[in-house]
C-alpha cells in the first residue's frame, strides 16, 4: 500500500526523516556531554519512545500522569512527570507508578510537597526536582532566595528525595534570531548553575539539572552545568520550526494527507483536512494554516472543523476534485493527540501503522 490509497484526512510520518532527527541530536547530545530525555508530547507513542531510548536517551518525560502510565504499561519506566502534581486523585494513581516504576516529578509549593510526601517513605523516598521560573511564569520558584528557602524546607519532607533542579524557557519560542536565542539559552543556563550551585552550599543535593528545550538544540554549547535536556518537537518539526530556524522542509517528518473534494471557483479549492485534524494553531510567523508541500503553490488560508481552503494563482496551477495533498503542520506535536494512529512510510510506501498510545492521556 502506498500513502495515497490510505482514507484521508491521515498524518503520516516519514521514517526515514524521523530516525534521521532522533540520531542527530542524539549525536549533538552526546558530543556536548548532555543527557537526553526527550518529551513524548511530540508523538505519545511507546514506538518512537523505544526508538529514542535505543539511541540512547536515558529515559522520556511527560506532561501527565495518564501518559506515564501509559508509558509504564509499555515497558518504559524511566519517567520525568514535568507538571505539578495536585489532587488526591492523582498522587493516588503517581503512588502506584512509584511503586512500580523509576517515576520523578516536579514540585514548586509546600502544598504540592505535603501531598508528594505521602507517595513515598524514608525507606523509598520519591524523587523531585525543584521547579525554578525561567521568566515565563508558567510555575516554579523564584529564583535566588526564594529557591533556596523553598529547598531548605522541602529538605525535612524525609518521603521526598530532592534529585535537582529544573526549568523550562519557553521564551526561546519568541526569538527573533540566532543570536538572540544563544543569549537566552546562556541565561538558562546561568540562573540553573547558580541555583545549583547556591543549593550545594548549603548541602542540597542537586544531581540533575534539567533544562532546554528544542529550540535550545541550536546553542547546546551554551548550556554550561546543564546535566540533561527533554526537546520533544524536534523528533517531527513544523512550520513553526522551519520560520524558527530549527528544521528545513527535508526535517519536517509528519505531514498531513488531504484530498480535494471541491473547487468552486478558479483558484480556490477545499480539501477534506480542517482543524479537527491540523488543528487551529498558527506558525510563530505566518498566517497560514499550514504549508502545503505538494502540490507548489498552493496556500492553506483557512480551516473550518472538517475543511481546509485552498487558494492558489489558477494560470500556474491546476487543482482538481480528488487531488491529494500534503501539508506540513503548523504544530506538529498537537495532532498525533488527534487521531488513533499514524502511517509510518518510507518513501511512499506506507510499512508502518503506529498506535498513537496515549492518545487522550491528558489527565
Amino acid at each position: 500500500m502506498t500513502k495515497y490509497d490510505i482514507s484521508s484526512p491521515a498524518v503520516i510520518v516519514d521514517l526515514d526523516i524521523a530516525e534521521r532527527n532522533i540520531e542527530r541530536v542524539a549525536v549533538s547530545t552526546r558530543k556536548n556531554g548532555i543527557k537526553h530525555r526527550p518529551h513524548i508530547k511530540a508523538h505519545k507513542s511507546a514506538y518512537f519512545a523505544r526508538k529514542q531510548l535505543e539511541a540512547g536517551a536515558i529515559g522520556v518525560a511527560v506532561a501527565k500522569i495518564a501518559e506515564a502510565e501509559t508509558m509504564v504499561e509499555h515497558g518504559i519506566n524511566d519517567i520525568l512527570i514535568a507538571y505539578s502534581i495536585v489532587g488526591a486523585e492523582k498522587l493516588q494513581r503517581l503512588k502506584k507508578l512509584h511503586q512500580t516504576a523509576r517515576v520523578m516529578t516536579t514540585v514548586d509549593s509546600l502544598e504540592a510537597a505535603k501531598g508528594l510526601a505521602g507517595i513515598g517513605s524514608p525507606e523509598n523516598p520519591l524523587p523531585v526536582l525543584i521547579e525554578i521560573d525561567c521568566g515565563t511564569h508558567r510555575g516554579g520558584r523564584q529564583p535566588g532566595e526564594d529557591t533556596l528557602r523553598f529547598a531548605m524546607q522541602l529538605r525535612d519532607f524525609k518521603p521526598l528525595q530532592i534529585k535537582g533542579i529544573f526549568t523550562y524557557n519557553g521564551s526561546l519560542y519568541h526569538t527573533e534570531n540566532t543570536e538572540q536565542l544563544r543569549r537566552l539559552v546562556a541565561q538558562e543556563s546561568q540562573l540553573l548553575t547558580e541555583a545549583a550551585e547556591n543549593l550545594r552550599q548549603h548541602q542540597i543535593p542537586v544531581e540533575i539539572v534539567s533544562g532546554g528545550s528544542t529550540p535550545a538544540l541550536l546553542a547546546l554549547e551554551q548550556l554550561h552545568g546543564v546535566t540533561e535536556i527533554r526537546s520533544g518537537n524536534y523528533l517531527f518539526n513544523d512550520v513553526s520550526g522551519i520560520q524558527f530556524g530549527t528544521a528545513s522542509v527535508e526535517d519536517c517528518a509528519l505531514r498531513v494527507l488531504a484530498t480535494v473534494i471541491s473547487t468552486p471557483l478558479p483558484g480556490y479549492a477545499t480539501i477534506d483536512a480542517g482543524s479537527k485534524t491540523l488543528t487551529n494553531d498558527l506558525s510563530v510567523r505566518g498566517e497560514e494554516c499550514g504549508m502545503v508541500v505538494d502540490p507548489p503553490g498552493v496556500q492553506l488560508v483557512d480551516l473550518n472543523e472538517e475543511h481546509g481552503y485552498l487558494r492558489y494563482d489558477p494560470d500556474r496551477v491546476e487543482v482538481h476534485a480528488g487531488d491529494r495533498v500534503e501539508i506540513i503542520p503548523n504544530h506538529a506535536c498537537v495532532l498525533p493527540n488527534l487521531c488513533d494512529r499514524i502511517y509510518g512510510v518510507r518513501g511512499d510506501d506506507v510499512v508502518k501503522e503506529i498506535t498513537v498510545d496515549a492518545r487522550g492521556r491528558n489527565y
